[in-house]
């Protein structure tokens, strides 16, 4: 639109004295308060703070923070939390306490995502001259070919609620399980398959997919991290609620 356009003269409009209009408008603005109600019902309901409902679980959110393949904080990560739905986080919780058994517990890294996070990995990926974390998280990947190779998408599972990214820690020390690879590093050897691993590293990743598969999650094949819960509740649906302390109170 040019300025002209824009500042174009245009009547006001008239003031309606219908009642039948005005009680349409009235009972859509009640409709919209409902339902923005309805919704803050649901996701109390359905989504919970993986740290309050699993003991002892640890979580690393690096898209809180400096720490990931963009580099800097990422959009609707306004808390260093990971929300899952109910139901995937009950299963996780099962994971723990076995992992426990062994002196073990399983670190986090990211859970639910809302959109415009997706939305924020698509606007990086299109800006190819910023590569300031490509030794760190892709090296052997052209930033170019990232949606050709399919590790940036317009939508993402983890906005569903039930899709998680986490690894194996040892409870004594913290530390984390040698995988070959870290989180979210955009390479091949990240596959689960990948035969440029060791044995012992493989079978560090061979362990929790076993776990986590005993649990009622199903892996993807290009990331040894990630895992969807099978029975999600909300197959179609994705959420758009930013990660902020205390959203779920």
């Amino acid at each position: 639109m040019s300025d002209k356009q824009a500042h174009e003269y245009r009547p006001l409009p008239q003031k309606s004295n219908s009642p039948s209009q005005a009680l349409s408008m009235l009972l859509a603005c009640l409709a919209l308060t409902v339902s923005a109600a309805d919704e803050s019902a649901n996701l109390q309901r359905d989504f919970v703070d993986i740290q309050q409902a699993i003991p002892g679980i640890e979580v690393d959110v690096r898209y809180f923070g400096e720490d990931n393949f963009v580099g800097a904080p990422i959009d609707g990560y306004g808390a260093a939390t990971v929300y899952l739905t109910r139901a995937a986080a009950e299963a996780l919780g099962s994971v723990q306490k076995q992992l426990s058994r062994f002196g073990l517990g399983l670190k986090v890294f990211d859970g639910y995502r809302p959109q415009v996070a997706v939305d924020h990995f698509v606007r990086w990926a299109q800006d190819l001259n910023d590569t300031k974390m490509k030794q760190r998280y892709y090296p052997a990947v052209d930033k170019q070919n990232l949606f050709r190779d399919g590790y940036i998408a317009e939508r993402s599972g983890h906005s569903r609620g039930s899709t998680v990214d986490l690894t194996i820690t040892t409870l004594a020390s913290d530390e984390e399980l040698d995988m070959g690879t870290g989180w979210d590093f955009f390479d091949v050897m990240s596959w689960p398959s990948s035969n440029r691993v060791t044995a012992a590293q493989a079978a560090n990743r061979m362990r929790l997919r076993t776990i986590m598969l005993e649990n009622g999650f199903r892996p993807l094949q290009e990331e040894w991290w990630h895992f969807t819960l099978e029975n999600e509740p909300f197959p179609d649906r994705y959420f758009e609620f930013e990660i902020i302390q205390g959203a779920l109170d």
